[in-house]
């Protein structure tokens, strides 16, 4: 097991946090408090794949397969919260992740 492993699982772990917590503000379960804690943890998830690309990079890995997640995280600021652009656009970031880590593993 490489060094990029665990963070491709804990950014793995915080995308599906990100994306329960994007649902239940989607649905309109506690849309109040949830808003800021779902931004922050955008933001750790952009840089947790940010990190995965360096470290997957560093041990020779296929760092390029997750490109196309961190491409598409890049784009969700475009698309406006609660319409179907921005969660058809997570799900794609979603699956995006999977397969780069799957390819980079």
């Amino acid at each position: 097991m490489s060094l990029s492993h665990p963070a491709l699982l804990l950014t793995g772990a915080l995308l599906t946090v990100l994306s329960v917590l994007g649902l239940s503000l989607q649905l309109g379960w506690r849309a109040g408090a949830s808003r800021r804690p779902h931004h922050i943890l955008f933001f750790a998830v952009c840089m947790g794949v940010v990190v995965c690309l360096a470290l997957t990079f560093a041990v020779g890995e296929r760092w390029w397969a997750l490109l196309p997640a961190l491409g598409l995280l890049l784009l969700m600021p475009r698309t406006r919260p609660g319409r179907a652009g921005h969660w058809r656009l997570a799900l794609a970031c979603a699956l995006a992740y999977g397969l780069g880590t799957w390819a980079a593993w």
